[in-house]
């Protein structure tokens, strides 16, 4: 199991030992059932203390991929599905494939959601796009973790549309930007300031064939970056 060293700066020890331990479950093929090493021996492989391995436990519970049997241990949920991943892609291997299959998806949908917001959006909600693009600008040009502020500006996007069902399609929509993120180590921060910025021009001006056109641009840029990994 990787330990301690292999982390990434900027999130909390615990949901980066959370990531970890879901690694040791994927990487060894753990099936539904399979019993987790014990909290001490955890806490040994990973390098980190037996408190934050309970608490990595602990979001993993509440993501369905463990459950804890009182007296016998830590296993691999019978039920494995995340409730903010409710296709399991948590659970795919290659994520290089996975990155491109989901951006094949984003470009059926998000172009059209982007033409929708742009047609529904209102003004208090236009107001809270340009903040949010703002956000994540403002995150990137300080070199900060922006992955989360990324996803909730795709997520206020959606909500935009007016469409209850489109807003239930963001869980899908998360996950591709969290692995293509992964996937290409953070890439295209310009691209990603000028095209977010474009959508929410255009969105904001009522021009829904602009805010399809700068929203497709957008993910279009993402997948010429995960083709030349």
């Amino acid at each position: 199991m990787e330990n301690v060293g292999s982390l990434y700066n900027g999130r909390p020890l615990a949901d980066q030992v959370a990531d970890l331990i879901l690694n040791y479950i994927i990487d060894n093929d753990l099936d539904a059932g399979a019993k987790l090493p014990n909290e001490f021996e955890l806490a040994q492989q990973i390098g980190v203390g037996r408190s934050t391995v309970r608490e990595a436990i602990k979001i993993l519970v509440s993501r369905n991929i463990v459950e804890i049997r009182r007296g016998a241990g830590t296993f691999v949920s019978e039920g494995q599905g995340v409730i903010d991943d409710p296709l399991g892609l948590t659970f795919v291997k290659d994520k290089n494939g996975l990155a491109m299959d989901l951006l094949s998806v984003r470009l059926m949908l998000e172009p059209e959601i982007a033409m929708m917001a742009a047609e529904h959006a209102t003004e208090e909600q236009i107001k809270q796009l340009y903040s949010q693009c703002e956000k994540v600008e403002d995150m990137i040009h300080e070199g900060k973790n922006h992955l989360q502020e990324d996803i909730l500006f795709h997520k206020m996007i959606a909500s935009c549309s007016g469409n209850v069902v489109v807003e239930k399609l963001v869980p899908v929509i998360n996950s591709s930007i969290a692995v293509f993120v992964d996937v290409t180590n953070g890439q295209l921060k310009e691209e990603t300031i000028q095209t977010h910025r474009e959508i929410v021009d255009a969105i904001a001006g009522k021009d829904a064939a602009g805010a399809r056109c700068a929203m497709q641009m957008h993910l279009l840029y993402n997948r010429r970056a995960i083709k030349g990994k």
